[in-house]
């Protein structure tokens, strides 16, 4: 992490803590990287560095309610107009109507889905899977949040951030982990590492990013105005095979046949990573930071 800048900087409001390095001043290209839930900035340490030695300015923030960054108690201060592009479910959606401040987009794991003008996002996810899966079961405020604290902090972060079961039954309230469950470590993520974590989730807590996820259906009622608007930036989209995202119903026919680039028409590829689960960026981490590279250098 050596040569990793940490400062807090005030945004819409609240103190954000963002991890940067690389050129300052306008010398270098700034990539934006964006992590998703529970993650923190940490997820993109690999990236930070790789990419700063190529000559860019690589900036991770802790989203809201994350780490180091504020975290607002009103849920209703967590939708996409707070957010500003921030995490995986709202990077896109949030370029679509200002690509004039963004060259490009690497959007991983999770794809963009076009807007579903008769059924709120939730209902949809509930009719799929029924109440018990995470999305529906981090709605209520306070009911997901006790389970995790049985559970216990560090358990519940092995367990998610190892999972690699494809199966959406496999994120339930059921399987948020054991306090007698012993899981290994993979080669990428060490004790060290899941303790940064843990570290800062006992002292935030879950609530700030279980609230992009009761948020869902407000923000779907507040972009009823841009309903049919394309992502109009240039994209490249990586997923794991092992990622519970790329076995939702009938996404694979989504991704590659057609629909996919209907939705976001300078899709220029789609890159599935055999073996992978979610966090890509640290369990490929070299080959992620290949990726982003090669894409973003073409828009300098």
């Amino acid at each position: 992490m050596e040569g990793i800048v940490h400062r807090t900087v005030e945004i819409n409001g609240i103190a954000v803590h963002v991890a940067e390095k690389g050129p300052v001043d306008g010398a270098g290209t700034g990539i934006l990287l964006l992590h998703g839930f529970p993650e923190l900035w940490y997820s993109w340490r690999h990236q930070i560095i790789g990419l700063a030695a190529r000559g860019y300015r690589a900036i991770a923030p802790d989203l809201r309610g994350y780490g180091d960054t504020s975290a607002p108690p009103s849920v209703n201060s967590y939708t996409l107009f707070h957010l500003v592009a921030m995490s995986s479910p709202y990077s896109t959606p949030s370029n679509s109507p200002r690509p004039d401040r963004v060259k490009a987009l690497v959007n991983t794991s999770v794809a963009h889905m076009p807007r579903n003008p008769s059924v709120s996002p939730v209902h949809q996810i509930k009719h799929l899977y029924g109440d018990n899966i995470y999305v529906c079961r981090f709605q209520e405020p306070g009911v997901a949040e006790a389970e995790f604290a049985e559970v216990g902090t560090k358990n519940v972060l092995r367990k998610i951030l190892t999972m690699r079961d494809p199966r959406p039954s496999s994120l339930t309230h059921k399987d948020w982990g054991s306090t007698g469950e012993e899981i290994a470590l993979p080669s990428w993520l060490s004790e060290e590492d899941l303790d940064y974590y843990v570290s800062k989730f006992e002292k935030t807590g879950f609530t700030g990013g279980m609230n992009y996820y009761r948020c869902m259906n407000l923000n779907w009622e507040l972009t009823a105005p841009w309903a049919g608007a394309k992502i109009q930036v240039p994209t490249k989209f990586i997923v794991g095979d092992l990622d519970l995202t790329y076995h939702y119903p009938n996404i694979q026919d989504y991704m590659h046949k057609g629909g996919f680039k209907n939705e976001v028409p300078l899709l220029e590829e789609v890159v599935v990573l055999e073996g992978v689960g979610h966090f890509i960026q640290q369990e490929r981490a070299e080959e992620v930071t290949d990726h982003i590279y090669n894409f973003i250098k073409k828009f300098q």
